[in-house]
């Protein structure tokens, strides 16, 4: 193919964020972005060319992103699949990743099932309907983790179960149809960034990622763990890519057992939290990558630059107040850091805010890189 810049305006549902940064990344290849967000001045408006305002379900705000872009994608599963497919046809847009996948995704259980039909290794799972077959699945795998089948995120709609005497109050907590999955003690979660471009496919090396009350704190590259285990991530990414449509970046949660196997956590048909290393840690960020792949242009190289930690700036207020983070000169005056600051208007209680990333020019050891980037996160506060 050709290329050309000034190139596309490239359409994306969603502007938190990640809409955000695939603004960024876009600019300097000469896309614009037109993003369409429910929130009045969204994170991405103030870097994106245009802001259309409108539910990420609204018939009329899809019709008016499509008409004023060369191209579609998304940076949220809230998306509606089948209005971005019929959009997408009425105007013969491009529309990627495939809404049929997004489809597919945004269902727990039947992403679950297309990976273990596709031998996509997974942990034991099955479908939870009501308290009684919650108590089954617990006699069956003993503890587990119950999810949401739709709309969770970053720890929400995921409950751990081990007494079928919380069986009830767990159905309660995820409010809806769920799926249950044998809980894995596993020695640490890793994470594969994987590119689906036009016709070749590229990864990210594998970072590891630090969880705690299931919100993501770190991750680390490279990943505390061997050659061997980081050649299977790679290869388990690549294998959960044939069972998807579309081109895109998509963000692949794994687990790694004790014994060193790898099985699919959980797919996001996106950038990814996990991913945000890659702007100062790789060769070429995973939103750039995203907005080359979604064209259909040639992807850039996946490479590590050096040791890399990122830190997520979570919100750390016990009520909702308006955002404003002190405290920045001491991460500013670090030149192993990089920060960045996601411009949303309120700060909530463990809300994303924000990243710190660290990069290493020598061959530092990655728990020595942590320290420092938990030291250089921590020193923040929101005044």
């Amino acid at each position: 193919m050709t290329v050309t810049v000034p190139g596309p305006t490239l359409g994306v549902v969603g502007g938190g964020q990640l809409g955000r940064m695939l603004a960024e990344a876009a600019a300097p290849l000469g896309v614009d972005v037109v993003v369409l967000d429910p929130t009045p001045d969204c994170p991405a408006a103030p870097v994106a060319r245009d802001q259309i305002v409108g539910e990420f379900d609204d018939p009329a705000a899809f019709r008016e992103l499509a008409s004023r872009v060369d191209a579609l994608t998304f940076e949220i599963e809230l998306a509606d699949s089948a209005l971005l497919e019929t959009v997408a046809d009425e105007f013969d847009l491009s529309v990627n990743p495939d809404p049929a996948t997004l489809s597919m995704i945004e269902d727990k259980l039947i992403q679950k099932r297309t990976l273990s039909e596709a031998g996509v290794p997974v942990p034991p799972f099955r479908r939870v309907d009501d308290a009684a077959d919650l108590r089954d699945a617990l006699a069956e795998f003993g503890s587990v983790m119950l999810k949401a089948r739709t709309g969770g995120y970053d720890g929400r709609g995921n409950v751990p179960v081990t007494d079928p005497a919380d069986a009830e109050d767990a159905m309660a907590a995820v409010g809806g149809p769920a799926m249950a999955e044998t809980f894995v003690d596993f020695a640490r979660e890793l994470s594969v960034i994987a590119v689906q471009g036009d016709d070749e496919v590229r990864t990210f090396p594998a970072g590891e990622n630090v969880h705690e009350d299931e919100i993501l704190r770190e991750t680390i590259l490279p990943a505390r763990t061997d050659d061997e285990v980081l050649a299977r991530a790679a290869d388990v990414a690549r294998d959960v890519l044939e069972t998807l449509s579309g081109r895109g970046v998509f963000g692949i949660e794994l687990f790694e057992t004790p014994d060193g196997a790898i099985s699919v956590n959980e797919i996001a048909p996106r950038p990814h939290n996990s991913g945000h290393w890659t702007i100062e840690g790789a060769r070429t960020s995973q939103f750039e990558q995203h907005v080359r792949a979604v064209l259909g242009w040639p992807l850039g190289s996946t490479q590590l630059r050096c040791p890399t930690v990122m830190a997520n700036v979570l919100g750390t207020v016990e009520e909702p107040k308006p955002a404003r983070l002190g405290a920045v000169e001491a991460v500013l005056g670090d030149e192993d850091a990089s920060l960045h600051w996601y411009g949303k208007d309120e700060v909530r209680p463990l809300r994303k805010m924000g990243h710190v990333t660290l990069t290493s020019a020598d061959e530092t050891d990655p728990s020595d890189l942590l320290a420092h980037a938990r030291e250089a996160r921590d020193a923040l506060r929101f005044e």
